[in-house]
């Protein structure tokens, strides 16, 4: 199977649109954001879009390339990391996003809104590093 570049370019587009959102909340003072509950949504709800574009997008190239199946969506990243298709530290990154998305979606623990920001604010180059590594592989 090939690479679907039209999907991967239609993840891309998802996670853009969403950092291009989430960057607004950069500006904002810390304390305007976390009392108001429709920017926490709003944060959230982007951040679960972007990290589930990202599980898509490794979820195909790990299929469309044969690799082995992933158990879980960080050892997609972990898959993805050990193929040289991400750098080992990205690696790391993208698998803790994708333990936060569970906890995001799954509530598997109260979520500290104020690590939902400092994760908003710093860790979005891991993403747009993900989306650099992934369009390198598909011009390939």
């Amino acid at each position: 199977m090939q690479i679907d570049k039209e999907l991967i370019h239609g993840k891309i587009d998802i996670i853009e649109r969403n950092i291009t959102f989430l960057r607004e909340y950069k500006e904002k003072r810390e304390d305007e954001v976390l009392s108001s509950y429709k920017d926490i949504q709003a944060i959230k709800y982007s951040l679960f879009e972007i990290v589930e574009a990202c599980i898509d997008i490794a979820s195909h190239i790990i299929s469309a390339k044969g690799f082995q199946r992933a158990e879980s969506y960080a050892e997609m990243f972990e898959i993805l990391g050990k193929k040289g298709i991400i750098k080992t530290q990205l690696c790391k990154e993208l698998s803790n996003m994708a333990r936060f998305r569970n906890v995001l979606v799954h509530g598997y623990a109260k979520i500290d809104n104020s690590k939902v920001l400092v994760f908003t604010k710093e860790k979005l180059i891991d993403v747009e590093n993900f989306i650099k590594a992934i369009i390198d592989l598909i011009k390939e």
